[in-house]
């Protein structure tokens, strides 16, 4: 059977991410270990190493897409993958930091397809572990990373985070169906996720020896890639199987203003006008099944998808020769394809 272009590229995106996990994973367990415990314990299960009680298991770490960015983009560089090994590091670190307070702040019970770390030890060490983990990241860079750089990449890092932190709050204001529009959406959106995305290459690239015009390129690659993952996490949130993506798709229960809901309400449609009565019906659970018909008969979902491939688009245009970065590339065009 021959096998199709599209599963040709799926093919070779996994297997990047699967050496970009190899590459970082035994950096990424000797950061967790070094933690006391129990953080470490409750560290080890977050990523899928052990159960709650500390026996080996096997369990989903995560896509390691963010590592895979900055490997890749320290490639695009002419540099050696391994050179930002602990830069790949830090960044999943500081990910999964924000993971960790993101299902506190949301409620969310699962987690990569098990109970979160919060519903297993409680609100407030869930969070402490977040902040452990966030020190984790900062230490990996400082100890990991030449003295002329560690500093630059420490800032980058650090000025993310509070990108991030910024894009969290606006996101908490956005829901329980919030007033919202496209621009306020598309401000959140890369504060919370094209930031930590945009980091990651740009570190990659620092790693790499790059100057700082390939850098801040590397940025705005990672940026536009970030906008174009969080509206397709926007697509699943509504449409996506839980039993694929591992977490509920609980955006519509929540009335959470996702890009799909925000272009809806502005589409100025009959189905728009409905959609907008749902949401702002007061404490009342929500029909969620007509909601998400409301929402793609007012062209929400295809909205979002749209604007994700266009963000893909616009990232590839940001790096200065797409041949030189094969990597980055196949990453780059999973996104719009990705079901989890």
């Amino acid at each position: 059977m021959i096998e199709t272009t599209s599963a040709a590229a799926d093919r070779r995106a996994d297997e990047i991410l699967a050496n970009a996990r190899i590459l970082c994973e035994p950096a990424l367990r000797e950061a967790i270990s070094a933690l006391p415990d129990p953080l470490r314990l409750m560290g080890g299960y977050h990523f899928g190493w052990w159960d709650a009680d500390g026996a080996p298991a096997r369990a989903d770490s995560g896509k390691a897409l963010r590592p895979a960015l900055t490997l890749g983009a320290a490639a695009a560089c002419a540099a050696l993958p391994r050179v930002a090994v602990d830069a790949a590091v830090a960044v999943e670190l500081v990910h999964n930091f924000t993971l960790l307070h993101d299902d506190v702040m949301d409620g969310d019970r699962n987690r990569r397809g098990r109970p979160a770390v919060w519903t297993v030890w409680g609100v407030a060490d869930a969070i402490l572990l977040g902040d452990a983990i966030h020190a984790l990241a900062v230490r990996t860079l400082v100890s990991g990373l030449p003295a002329a750089i560690a500093d630059t990449a420490v800032g980058h890092l650090e000025s993310t985070v509070i990108e991030m932190c910024r894009g969290q709050h606006e996101d908490c204001r956005l829901g329980a169906g919030a007033p919202a529009d496209l621009g306020a959406y598309g401000r959140m959106a890369m504060g919370k996720t094209g930031s930590l995305m945009g980091c990651a290459c740009a570190l990659g690239a620092l790693c790499a020896g790059a100057d700082s015009a390939t850098v801040a390129r590397m940025n705005t690659f990672g940026r536009e890639l970030g906008m174009a993952f969080q509206f397709v996490d926007d697509v699943m949130g509504i449409w996506g199987d839980p039993n694929v993506t591992g977490k509920p798709s609980s955006d519509l229960a929540r009335r959470t203003m996702s890009l799909p809901v925000v272009a809806a309400l502005e589409s100025d449609t009959v189905a728009a006008a409905e959609l907008a009565a749902l949401y702002h019906a007061g404490a009342d659970a929500l029909d969620t099944e007509r909601a998400a018909a409301l929402v793609e008969s007012a062209g929400g979902r295809s909205a979002a998808l749209r604007e994700a491939r266009q963000r893909v688009e616009a990232a590839i245009a940001a790096l200065i020769d797409p041949s030189t970065a094969p990597d980055l590339v196949a990453l780059a065009d999973l996104i719009t394809r990705r079901d989890r």
